[in-house]
């Protein structure tokens, strides 16, 4: 995901998306956990998607 793509969202769509990549790395972890992940760098992925949204969140809340 694009850091221009999230800055074009309200916050209300950045506060659901953040949830839904939340739950999103729970559940790559719990994979990688019982080695049902086919690709360990999606992890490191969903990571700096959260980094982005939660950047983008504190911009526009300041």
């Amino acid at each position: 995901m694009k850091a221009a793509e999230i800055r074009k969202m309200s916050i209300e769509e950045l506060e659901k998306k953040l949830k839904e990549l939340k739950e999103e790395l729970f559940n790559l972890r719990f994979q990688h956990e019982i080695n049902q992940l086919e690709n360990p760098h999606k992890i490191e992925d969903v990571k700096r998607d959260i980094a982005r949204v939660m950047t983008i969140i504190n911009e526009k809340n300041a």
